[in-house]
This record gives C-alpha cells, sequence and structure tokens, in this order.
C-alpha cells in the first residue's frame, strides 16, 4: 500500500512539473490502449467464431459458382473487413494527437516562461527553469505515449490484414 502512495505522489509530482496537459496526454493514452485492447480481443476471441461461422455458411451453400454466388461471398468478406478494421482509424488518429497535445504543452509552457521574464525579469533562474520543464515534458510525455500506441497499433492492423487474407483464402471461387 505504501507503495502505491508514492507511485501516486511521483505522478502527482509529475504531473505538477509538467503542467495540465498532460491530463490530456494521459486521456488520449487512456482511450488509445482500451481502443487496442478491445481490438486485440476481438482479433484473437471473437473473429474466429465470425470466420468459422462465414466459411460454414459458404460451404452450406449449394451454389459457389455463380455470379451472385460472389457477390455474396465478397459480401460476406467486406463485411468481416469493415469489422476487423473498425476503430483502427481512431487508434492511429489518437497516436498521431498524442505528440500534438505534448506540444501544446510545449506552448503553454513557454507562455509560463515569457510571462516570467516579463513580470520577474531575467534574474529568476528558478522560475525560468519551472517554465522550462512545463515546455519539455508534455513534449516527452506525448512522444512516450505516441511510440507505445504506434507499435501496437501496427501489430493490430497487420494481424487484422492477415486474418482478413485468411478469410479470403478460405472461401474458394470455383
Amino acid at each position: 500500500m505504501i507503495y502505491l502512495i508514492g507511485l501516486w505522489e511521483s505522478v502527482r509530482d509529475f504531473i505538477a512539473t509538467g503542467g495540465d496537459v498532460l491530463y490530456f496526454v494521459a486521456a488520449a493514452l487512456f482511450l488509445m490502449w482500451v481502443l487496442m485492447v478491445e481490438r486485440y480481443w476481438y482479433l484473437t476471441s471473437v473473429f474466429p467464431k465470425v470466420r468459422s461461422d462465414i466459411i460454414a455458411r459458404w460451404d452450406a451453400r449449394a451454389d459457389t459458382t455463380s455470379w451472385y454466388a460472389h457477390r455474396i461471398r465478397d459480401t460476406w468478406i467486406s463485411e468481416a473487413s469493415d469489422a476487423l478494421n473498425a476503430r483502427m482509424l481512431i487508434i492511429r488518429t489518437l497516436v498521431a494527437m498524442c505528440p500534438l497535445i505534448g506540444l501544446l504543452g510545449t506552448v503553454t509552457g513557454m507562455i509560463t516562461v515569457f510571462e516570467t521574464m516579463a513580470t520577474q525579469g531575467t534574474g529568476n533562474a528558478r522560475l525560468m527553469a519551472a517554465g522550462i520543464s512545463m515546455a519539455t515534458i508534455p513534449t516527452m510525455a506525448g512522444m512516450v505515449a505516441a511510440l507505445s500506441g504506434l507499435f501496437v497499433s501496427s501489430r493490430l492492423e497487420a494481424k487484422a490484414k492477415m486474418a482478413r487474407e485468411k478469410l479470403v483464402d478460405s472461401l474458394p471461387h470455383h
């Protein structure tokens, strides 16, 4: 319990040093990871059942060679592909937004530095250092958040593409 309190205090100190923009970075990071975990769960748990259902429906069809049968096959593949790629655009957008939110923190931190210089002069190095810290920490946090999501989202996209290709290969069109 004491470890958790110490961890919470260090997170609170980090946010106090980096400014309120870090709350937005944290919110974007949390949403991004919730969506990525959901996509991983869909790819590993739900889609195999959907895939086997589509294959069973295709194998149950008496007609698999006509133009109509191929359009039905294409429709099923398209619906499965849409389900596989659902929310991937939101994930990619959140990955791209994290560094931008961090840059917003940079701008607000630099404004703090300039306000300090305007009111206190350039002689107060401690206040200027706090503003510069407030300018750099959100940028770093945004970049770390984006990097953490970039790898996982690219793996999820590759996994979804592979699942779609396996589905297409499992539905032969004679």
